[in-house]
């Protein structure tokens, strides 16, 4: 996506995209009941549960977000592009629940949050991105010591299975893969621009020469180029990036926080061990680009059956999977919706205008320039 491309985003709240959450959850259901999960034990179990734990655990969630958006702003910063905290927490709030509603391991996010900041601040699109690579980079490194250090607590506690073991190591493997392919294709430079070519051969075979492609080659040039600038210009500043790093670590410590205080809840507390590992697998799956919708229904799936391959009774297990889910996914869906909403109908915050028309965000004359006549 080019900078005079990212100039509008398509209506989000459709009925099509509000289906896909809905039929991973109704996949979640079918799962337990091909399981034989106790559907009345689940209910037992939350009858049991401490509120005020629970309700703690909601306010870490938000806490969570907080520090995520400011360890991003501070990575902007470092760039010269200035971005409030409100600001920083509703676009990232805004690209979760993009992420909800568009699955793809996280990337929809992260191309929502180039383009709020792009359309705010022209000629920014390179800085951007490589602030949102930096910050999956950090992520990508604190998943495979996480992973590890879960590893390492489930042998101290002598809690483990073959199985288990292998499914932490191979995804451990397969993250630090994608996290030096990452490393390579983002200090590279000619690798880049390579694949910014091949690309726009794809983009010139599938518009069938509707798209002015050279015009679109010259933005994407340029956007890689501030880039990879971007990138070399992190590696000479040590202190934004040592700060970011611990805040983007405090975030880690909430999200790993948020089941270990749920099952806490429940009156079932489990070790940091299994937390950790469960959790971290779930990350790590989420984070690799393999083209699966993976946010709504093969999570919650995921989770039962890791909870209970380490040793969590199934009733207990699909309990704080739900209980877990409402707080990492429907409540940040809700707020998103309305960070979603605040940003786009306000112009004055979100640097946009509205149309009068469904309160959509008008397109910019530039864009049609990409557009043959």
């Amino acid at each position: 996506m080019t900078e005079k491309h990212m100039t509008s985003l398509p209506q989000l709240t459709t009925r099509k995209k509000l289906l896909m959450p809905l039929i991973g959850l109704a996949a979640f259901f079918l799962y337990i009941y091909l399981f034989h999960v106790d559907v009345a034990a689940i209910f037992d179990v939350v009858k049991t549960g401490d509120p005020v734990l629970y309700a703690f655990s909601i306010l870490v969630s938000i806490v969570e977000v907080l520090f995520f958006a400011i360890s991003w702003r501070v990575l902007l910063q470092a760039l010269e592009v200035k971005l409030s905290t409100i600001k920083a927490c509703l676009f990232v709030y805004y690209g979760l629940f993009t992420d909800i509603l568009i699955p793809g391991e996280s990337v929809t996010g992260e191309v929502c949050r180039v383009y709020l900041v792009t359309r705010e601040q022209n000629g920014t699109s390179g800085k951007v991105v490589a602030s949102l690579v930096m910050h999956r980079l950090f992520g990508m490194s604190i998943n495979v010591a996480v992973l590890l250090l879960g590893l390492g607590l489930l042998f101290s506690e002598g809690a483990y299975g073959g199985t288990a073991v292998i499914l932490i190591l191979i995804c451990t493997l397969i993250i630090a893969a994608f996290l030096i392919a990452l490393l390579v294709l983002a200090f590279n430079e000619g690798l880049g621009l390579k694949a910014v070519h091949l690309l726009m051969r794809l983009v010139k075979f599938v518009s069938r020469g509707r798209w002015n492609i050279e015009a679109i080659k010259d933005e994407a040039v340029k956007t890689t180029r501030a880039f990879h600038n971007s990138m070399h210009e992190y590696a000479r500043k040590p202190k934004p990036l040592a700060v970011s790093l611990f805040l983007l670590l405090l975030s880690w410590f909430c999200s790993m926080s948020i089941p270990y205080i749920v099952f806490a809840s429940l009156r079932n507390p489990v070790s940091w061990g299994l937390i950790l590992v469960s959790n971290a697998i779930l990350v790590a799956v989420k984070s690799i680009p393999v083209g699966v919708p993976f946010e709504v229904g093969l999570p919650e799936i995921t989770l039962t059956t890791l909870y209970v391959g380490l040793g969590v009774p199934a009733d207990v297990a699909a309990t704080a999977t739900l209980l877990s889910r409402f707080v990492t996914l429907w409540l940040r869906f809700i707020l998103g919706f309305a960070a979603q909403q605040l940003v786009e109908l306000h112009p004055k915050l979100a640097g946009a205008r509205p149309s009068q028309s469904r309160g959509k965000t008008e397109l910019l004359p530039a864009e049609n320039a990409y557009i043959k006549a």
